[in-house]
């Protein structure tokens, strides 16, 4: 079988790259390289085609998507602290950029488009945990382009049948997330500030609360998502854990881990940021038959074990380096 990964050299993209190659899958990559890196494919060969380009470009779309069978569209400009610094760019991007490749699935006749939604999308209502079928009322400007993403593979499943099954993910975290970037999310940036022996900065008071998602959890989701059945086409749905847990818990936990007790630095609260979130995953669970495989604790272990062998994979260079100066 042949897919397609929008974003396949990101943080998700490459965790699920990685996993279909290993299922025995011929893989198509398609990445502008703006947030994502190469590197995080490397090691990776047979069965993989990484081509460098935009998803708003529609020859380019249409020459990748030919022969595949499931495209998966997590290629977008993420950050919700960016949408409101250039909402059209994030527009262009997640909205259009999302239409160009439902689009080019449509006519190539793909079987499936498996889309990357958000969570934001729920925007700040009180009510926990968010369900599908309460109202949207995205606050930003990333979240309402991934709600207008949503609406497009909608349209496309019942007006062309197009199958389509968008993901609303619930921060996503683990190996191979960017912690330098300044749109990083909060746990690569707590485990970098705790490696490097820094206080995690904590803007707000540290309480609002977050269903923080191991990436092995999202990808085993997305691949569920491109083979299930008939009935989940169409439908927007949760995947996240299903507990949450707050700022200053999270960093307990990284305290624990690491074996020391570490003090948050707190920094004045942001604009966009949502104060409460916990998904219900039991759509999820009956259309796709998803259930999350590994938690928080375990999730962070593997995360902050990953950034330790990142960080001496870093220095192993620059010490020999010296070395050889001397």
């Amino acid at each position: 079988m042949i897919v397609l990964v929008t974003g396949g050299t990101g943080f998700i993209g490459s965790n699920l790259v990685r996993c279909l190659l290993g299922a025995g899958a011929s893989v198509r990559v398609l990445d502008d390289l703006s947030t994502g890196r190469q590197e995080n494919l490397d090691g990776l060969n047979g069965g993989l085609d990484i081509v460098v380009g935009d998803v708003r470009d529609g020859e380019l779309l249409a020459s990748v998507v030919r022969g595949t069978e499931v495209v998966y569209h997590l290629a977008a400009l993420p950050s919700v602290a960016r949408s409101i610094a250039d909402p059209v760019a994030t527009h262009d991007v997640n909205a259009t950029g999302t239409l160009k490749v439902l689009l080019s699935a449509r006519d190539a006749g793909a079987r499936r488009v498996v889309y990357a939604s958000s969570s934001s999308v729920y925007g700040d209502t009180p009510t926990l945990p968010k369900h599908e079928g309460m109202p949207v009322a995205p606050l930003s400007p990333y979240a309402a382009s991934k709600l207008a993403g949503e609406a497009y593979c909608r349209s496309f499943t019942r007006s062309f049948s197009l199958e389509t099954v968008a993901l609303r993910f619930f921060n996503v975290f683990g190996p191979r997330q960017d912690p330098a970037s300044q749109y990083a999310a909060v746990i690569p940036r707590f485990v970098n500030q705790v490696l490097q022996g820094e206080s995690p900065t904590v803007f707000g008071d540290g309480e609002q609360s977050r269903d923080f998602t191991y990436i092995g959890n999202v990808v085993q989701a997305c691949v569920l998502a491109a083979e299930a059945a008939a009935e989940a086409s169409g439908r927007a749905m949760n995947v996240g854990f299903g507990r949450r847990t707050t700022l200053l818990e999270l960093i307990q936990i990284l305290g624990r881990i690491v074996g020391r007790e570490i003090e948050p630095a707190f920094a004045p609260p942001r604009p966009g940021d949502v104060r409460d979130s916990l998904a219900d995953i039991s759509m999820a669970e009956r259309l796709i038959g998803y259930r999350p495989l590994m938690d928080l604790r375990g999730g962070l272990t593997e995360t902050v074990e990953w950034f330790e062998r990142a960080r001496r994979r870093i220095a192993v260079p620059a010490r020999s380096m010296e070395e050889g100066e001397r």
